[in-house]
This record gives structure tokens, sequence and C-alpha cells, in this order.
């Protein structure tokens, strides 16, 4: 077994996870957060108490809030942190001797007023590193459980892919590679905004119809967008596309899902935001989507009322209404 040192920025669930499927593979594995005090709190209790409860980290996981002695000598850096302070967190390791590290980002978003990826943040701020991306349906619980889970190991190059592949790769965590970077990014980051009105229909009460209608012309949306950006179409009906979607929006686990339920109950987005310590990746990227549809005059119905509804304060039923009453047209439309 070849081991590396891998470094997994962001203590979230995800993150947390990932470190113990790499620690499981034989890898020498540390996992950086930003608070010292909850850092503690994980050593002593050897459980991430608050984004993935009842899950025992292994003991040889190192966890630390050194940024510089968590990445000084890693071979790996796993990018988990939230996509809106992506660019921050990457600020931290600028001046660092970054040769020959190979960087995986697993965050799903797009950065606000820049429009980029996170892949395309993390070379704005520490230059031409060597990045590829991990993206798919992952409910962190369920990996971490050991459950049958599919994803994408995408990159610019194939060879990148591969090592990325190979990183992750286990009985019951099958990497598939794809070197579309932009679409599988694209379509990680834009399902959370679809997954949101998912969770509206649900709190509202409609039914499987709905949520059917919302999904199939949600991916639509996303594949209209992303081909205007350059990625392939076929990406976003794979695994990191209509695979993610499906999965944030039937899952009861998903935060996004569970942010447009209460909205869709008649709650205000803004207090849903404040009752959680979760972030909810769709909010920023519900404006970035809006700024996106109208940079490449793309047609983004459903993504629109979400834009509108958390930053404009319209009535969901009023979206509703909108929706299902927009101008006749062809489903073959593009």
């Amino acid at each position: 077994m070849n081991t590396k040192k891998i470094t997994v920025i962001g203590d979230g669930g995800w993150g947390t996870t990932l470190a113990m499927i790499l620690n499981a593979k034989g890898n020498k594995v540390a996992m950086w957060g930003v608070f010292p005090e909850y850092i503690e709190t994980m050593k002593s209790a050897r459980e991430n108490v608050k984004f993935l409860p009842g899950i025992k980290i292994p003991d040889p996981i190192s966890l630390t809030s050194d940024i510089e002695a968590a990445v000084r000598d890693a071979d790996i850096i796993v990018l988990a942190a939230p996509s809106q302070h992506m660019r921050e967190v990457a600020g931290r390791m600028k001046g660092m001797n970054l040769d020959g590290k190979l960087f995986v980002s697993v965050a799903k978003g797009i950065e606000n007023h820049s429009m980029m990826r996170m892949s395309q943040v993390v070379r704005d701020v520490l230059g031409k590193v060597r990045i590829g991306a991990l993206s798919g349906p992952t409910i962190s619980f369920e990996v971490a459980r050991g459950l049958p889970t599919t994803v994408v190991a995408a990159a610019e190059d194939e060879k990148t892919a591969q090592e990325i592949q190979d990183l992750f790769m286990t009985e019951t965590f099958r990497v598939y590679t794809n070197t579309d970077l932009t679409g599988v990014e694209l379509g990680g980051s834009i399902k959370n905004v679809i997954a949101i009105a998912a969770g509206i229909s649900d709190g509202m009460g409609f039914g499987v119809n709905t949520k059917s209608s919302m999904l199939v012309r949600g991916i639509v949306e996303i594949a209209r967008l992303g081909t205007a950006m350059g990625a392939k179409q076929e990406t976003f009906y794979g695994i990191s596309g209509l695979g993610d979607l499906v999965t944030t929006c039937v899952s009861t686990h998903g935060r996004n899902r569970w942010f447009g339920e209460e909205i869709g109950k008649g709650k205000n987005p803004g207090q849903v935001l404040k009752s959680t310590e979760m972030v909810v990746e769709g909010v920023g990227t519900a404006e970035s989507c809006h700024e996106l549809q109208k940079e490449y005059n793309v047609e983004m119905p459903i993504a629109g009322e979400i834009y509108a509804i958390i930053y404009s304060g319209k009535d969901p039923k009023a979206a509703v209404r909108d929706l299902m009453t927009r101008k006749k047209k062809s489903e073959n439309d593009n």
C-alpha cells in the first residue's frame, strides 16, 4: 500500500467522513478546523458531535487548528470548507510551500460576486496548483456507515482524475473519473438550489408528482446553464448531476431540502438560517446562479423563483403560480 500524508481542510460532516475513508486505507490523515475550542472537543470525544454524531473518529486521525502544521508535510490537501469560505481558507495557505501537492475540492458551491467554481477560487488564490474535485450523491452519515455509494473524481486531465479515484476508492465507495471538471462542479453546486425548491414543495404539502416535475425540469435548467458555460451535457445526467440532485431532493437529511421545507411551512428564510449551525450551500449558490443566468442569457425559471423567495421575499404560493402559468412551450425547447 502506497501510504500518503493527507490533510482534510474543514471539520464538517463530509470532511470527517472522508478523513475516515482515507485513514481506513492506511494513509496518515490530519483534519483541520478553524475553531480551536471545537477541535479540542473532538479530540476529547473522538466524535464530531455537531456534524456527524454517533460516529467514532479513529484514533490515528490527527485533529488540529494549526493550518501551517497541517499543510506543511501533506502530499494531498482535501478542501472540505464551505464554498463561500473557500477563498478565506485558501488564503491561509498562501505563501506556504505547496509544490507537488494535489488539491481535491469536495465543496459544492459557486462563489458570490466572482462567479467562480471552487477549483477556480483555489487557483485564483494559490496560483496554478494541481487540483481536482470529488462530487456525487453523498449523505455523510450513510457513507460513514459504509453504505454503498458512487461518486465522480473530476480533473482537467485523466491522470489527475485517476489519482483521485485511486485515493478514495474502496469496496463501498466506488469512484468514477470524468475530465469535465466544469460540469461536475456546476452540477454539484446548482442542484442545491433545486433541492431548496423540492423542500418548499414538501413544506407546502405537495405530492410526488410535483417533486418529480421539479427534479426533471431542474436538471434541464442545470444542464442549460452548464452547457452555456462550456460543460458537457452528458455530465449533468450522470452521478454528479442527476444522481446528486435526486439524493439531495429526496433525502430527509439534506440541509438544502430541509431549508426549503421550513420556508414552505411559512417560515422566513433568514430565521431558518439563524436556527442552524449547518451551512446551507444553496442559499449562496442561488445568488450566484441568478447572476450567471443573466450573464449567459439562459432561462432558469425554477432557480429564478428560488432566488426571488430568498432574496426578495416572494411568497412561495405566488412562485408556484408563476411557474405553472408560464407561456406554453415544447418540452424539447432549449
